[in-house]
């Protein structure tokens, strides 16, 4: 029976947040080992679950090895980098031999001294193995493709859906090529194009076009005969890497001209349409106003700007202001705010509170707001979310938490650590029914659609500033790649 070690490394990280991520976010997160990493992950939604399936589907020994998962943040220190990578590389050796890697990776993973921190990973993994031991990489959808990444891995297989619900469909699929790979004696041979093109987060949505014309065309390339695997990535702009942006990758069975030309079809057909792929949202101001005149509520409010999931600081106050400023009513906010949940703890439940919230971190995503209200819950903030929703964590905690009730019947949510909100059950644990809210403000843009999308009469997504803004135009890059569209019209490729 063959040996597969499994490793996992996910970071998707923005250079623009000053908050180093460290080893402690980590394990905060999920830093498992051996059998506590194959008890936290079998039967999971996720691409570490999906590897553990496929390979007892197809025969294979899964070793797990090592899986180091953070929430998304600021780039990842020196000291952490080397401590997880070096961690992992000792394993590899130590645990071995292997007859194939199954390696869970992001794609958008910066270090302070790597930025480009998954290339560098499976480069020292490379020198470690050699040239021919197989090795499958699965990426999210979000991931910058280096050269080095394609030129290290045998295999890289990215997530098909944002929301992210393909991911342990993709660890499976991973699995069962890598069974193919060791009882078939399918040559697994890979191409990639990076034509200059970023593609705006509010487009990205896979369920809709544009963005769902790519997939279409993964589709077509995979029916091709010879064909193993095809995949988009359509990057991460919040990452200052020369990377930076969209990219198209083939596989094809013993013929590395098929896949070269897959991989090249599909990126000039994305081309072609580049233009479509420029985004354009209503400000603050025009959002609020339409929610307020909406018959369908409650009416989600996506806050662009401080984007969770891409590594923002969760504490934007900017549309709560907004609805201050209208004299909106009844809706739920939620934002991290560790000071102030320690204040609403002094104060118990029932207990009144005057705060200033939110804006802690930076002066990018606008000032704290004051409100005044009643403590109605106090929560340790874990909860389960068992359906398929984007991430496929499962298990999640948002540390001490308050909900804050206000004479506008405002639900202020208050945690002490950054969530995505993925689940609903984030607030239904809280005793917080979101679909008795007339608006919801929701931090981030298109994952956590699965979650909301069900209670939403309305989703309305908000080009508010910060350090997820919509508009790459908003950054200022010192590394990426040149020319690049939409920075300079006059790309060609």
């Amino acid at each position: 029976m063959a040996r597969i070690g499994v490793l996992g490394f996910l970071h998707e990280s923005n250079t623009f947040l000053g908050v180093p991520t460290t080893v402690e976010n980590f394990e905060r997160m999920s830093y498992t080992r051996g059998q506590a990493m194959a008890a936290r992950w079998t039967g999971s939604h996720h691409e570490l679950g999906g590897f553990l399936e496929g390979c007892a589907e197809t025969g294979l020994e899964a070793v797990p090895l090592m899986a180091a998962i953070a929430v998304p943040s600021g780039a990842i220190t020196p000291e952490a980098y080397e401590e997880i990578v070096c961690e992992m590389l000792r394993a590899v050796r130590d645990q071995g031999p292997f007859d194939g890697l199954l390696i869970g990776l992001h794609g958008a993973t910066v270090s302070a001294s790597h930025p480009d921190a998954d290339g560098e990973f499976l480069r020292r993994l490379r020198a470690l193995t050699g040239p021919e031991l197989p090795v499958i990489v699965t990426l999210d959808l979000h991931a910058n493709v280096s050269f080095a990444m394609a030129e290290y891995s045998t295999v890289l297989i990215a997530y098909r859906s944002n929301p992210h619900l393909d991911q342990r469909e993709r660890g499976r699929e991973a699995a069962l090529l890598m069974g193919r790979v060791m009882t078939e004696g399918v040559r697994p041979r890979q191409a990639m194009e990076a034509p200059p093109l970023v593609i705006a987060i509010s487009c990205q949505y896979t369920q809709e076009a544009p963005s769902r014309g790519l997939y279409e065309d993964v589709e077509t390339v995979s029916a091709w005969p010879g064909i193993l695997s095809a995949s988009v990535t359509m990057g991460f702009y919040y990452a200052d890497v020369e990377e930076m942006g969209a990219a198209f990758i083939a596989v094809a069975d013993n013929d590395e001209d098929l896949a070269r030309r897959a991989a090249q079809w599909m990126a000039r057909r994305a081309w072609e349409r580049r233009k479509e792929f420029i985004g354009g949202l209503p400000s603050p101001g025009q959002a609020v106003s339409r929610a307020l005149a909406s018959p369908n509520k409650p009416v989600v409010l996506m806050d662009v700007g401080d984007n969770v999931g891409a590594g923002s600081p969760a504490d934007s106050t900017i549309l709560l202001a907004e609805l201050m400023r209208q004299k909106a009513r009844n809706a739920m906010v939620i934002l991290c705010d560790p000071k102030n949940v320690t204040e609403c703890v002094r104060a118990g439940v029932l207990g009144k509170v005057s705060l200033h919230v939110g804006a802690w971190t930076d002066d990018r995503h606008g000032a704290p707001v004051a409100i005044e209200g009643v403590v109605r819950t106090l929560s340790d903030g874990r909860f389960v979310e068992t359906q398929v929703r984007h991430g496929g964590w499962g298990s999640c905690d948002q540390g001490l938490t308050a909900v804050v009730e206000t004479a506008e019947q405002h639900t202020i949510i208050l945690t002490t650590h950054r969530v995505p909100p993925m689940s609903l059950e984030q607030v239904i644990s809280l005793g917080v029914h979101p679909e008795r809210k007339d608006i919801l403000v929701v931090k981030g843009v298109v994952a956590p659609r699965a979650a909301y999308a069900p209670v939403a009469g309305d989703i309305i997504l908000v080009d508010t500033v910060g350090v997820t803004s919509d508009n790459p135009l908003n950054f200022a890059y010192q590394r990426r790649r040149r020319p690049l569209f939409p920075f300079e019209s006059d790309a060609a490729y």
